[in-house]
């Protein structure tokens, strides 16, 4: 087979070309620090790379949003205990005001620090977190959650809380809404409550009562009426009567139905008194109502005490209503803390993986840039060794 001049040069410039592209490639390897620097350099690898890459985001992503949900948390949890300290106050003086010694005058001094109070609470479910967006507001995180008009105080946020992705199997709330947390609080002690009727003219007082048997419980309203200070009859809301009785005396319970009712004092005969199905009420309406109360001269020692009474067990339950929201509060803060600590791991884990796969062996590749450098050496000194023989070189020899 013969050679001619022309291919040995093509053959010997093309094995030159591509020892000094490899001896190249190896020098930008280790002048970036990678040994993947394109899909043409290992697409399998490549590939790999790109699929960690996209987990290592989304990884990052959950910890970012992680972050900014506990912080609102956080602030959450500050503002109810807040709250929780304003409802205690307004307890204290609420405790305060059920005095039957106590004149209208200090009555009314008490309700005056009661409407500070209010407002304090109202400045509380209207905070913001550091971008201006209110905490209670739920999705509507741009809408003021909560307005006093006249005496009632309500509610324009959302239903909704924004819900964040942790983790890549789990979400969270990242707040929760005023209604949950001040407006949707159970009235009464939950299952029913209880009234004293407002043209009572003797000196008897309704507590808040308690459940004995739930599953005897008929939720309904009631109504206790005294025909005499010793005689009463309770009814239901389609007139039947459910219990009666004949020697009631001072701070007897009246029971049926599953529930008992105290009543202490001496009614009058037709004083009446309603037990009713509960419902919800609203921190701001408890402290409203018991405002108004404190501010009413014309009702008796009787009546005020019943109302306060109420008005103690709503804050109550206004204070553990709060306490059961910071509560879950918290636990999402936790939960939060313990998905952050696992993506941590994962990206730890994802970037030591991507490194293994892109990144230079520095050892190796200068060994590899050696030899690279050697081959090209020897390829350009025999190929200057032999490029100018020919044919006539043996003849004149």
């Amino acid at each position: 087979m013969r050679i001619s001049t022309v291919t040995f040069q093509q053959d010997a410039l093309g094995q030159m070309e591509t020892l000094q592209a490899d001896l190249s490639k190896t020098q930008n390897q280790l002048g970036t620090g990678k040994k993947l620097n394109s899909a043409a350099d290992d697409p399998a690898g490549m590939a790999q790379v790109n699929q960690l890459n996209v987990e290592l985001s989304a990884s990052e992503q959950y910890v970012t949003n992680g972050n900014a949900a506990s912080s609102n948390l956080q602030l959450e949890e500050q503002a109810m205990s807040d709250a929780t300290n304003t409802l205690q106050s307004a307890r204290d003086l609420a405790v305060q005001a059920n005095n039957s010694s106590l004149t209208a005058a200090q009555r009314t001094d008490i309700a005056t620090q009661l409407s500070q109070q209010l407002q304090d609470l109202i400045a509380i479910g209207n905070r913001t977190d550091s971008n201006g967006d209110y905490l209670f507001s739920g999705e509507a995180s741009g809408t003021t959650p909560f307005a006093q008009v006249g005496n009632a105080v309500t509610y324009s946020g959302s239903s909704q809380v924004r819900q964040v992705q942790i983790s890549p199997n789990q979400r969270i709330s990242a707040g929760d809404t005023g209604a949950s947390v001040f407006m949707n609080v159970p009235a009464g002690n939950g299952t029913f409550t209880t009234a004293a009727g407002t043209t009572n003219t003797g000196v008897g007082a309704i507590g808040v009562g308690s459940v004995t048997n739930a599953a005897a419980w008929v939720p309904d309203t009631y109504t206790v009426k005294f025909t005499s200070p010793s005689a009463y009859t309770v009814t239901n809301s389609s007139g039947t009567t459910v219990a009666s009785g004949t020697n009631f005396t001072d701070g007897q319970s009246i029971s049926f139905n599953g529930i008992q009712v105290a009543i202490s004092g001496t009614p009058a005969g037709g004083d009446t008194f309603t037990i009713a199905k509960a419902g919800n009420s609203s921190a701001f309406n408890t402290l409203q109502g018991l405002i108004t109360t404190l501010n009413s001269p014309n009702l008796n020692n009787a009546q005020l005490a019943t109302q306060i009474g109420g008005a103690l067990q709503q804050i109550d339950n206004a204070i553990s209503n709060l306490n059961d929201v910071s509560a879950s509060a918290g636990a999402r803060v936790n939960s939060i803390t313990s998905s952050q600590a696992t993506a941590q791991t994962t990206q730890t884990n994802l970037s030591g993986a991507i490194s293994s796969l892109s990144d230079v062996d520095y050892a190796a590749a200068i060994t590899q840039l050696n030899t690279e450098e050697l081959s090209l050496q020897a390829a350009q000194q025999s190929y200057a060794s032999i490029a100018h023989l020919s044919l006539f070189d043996y003849i004149h020899s």
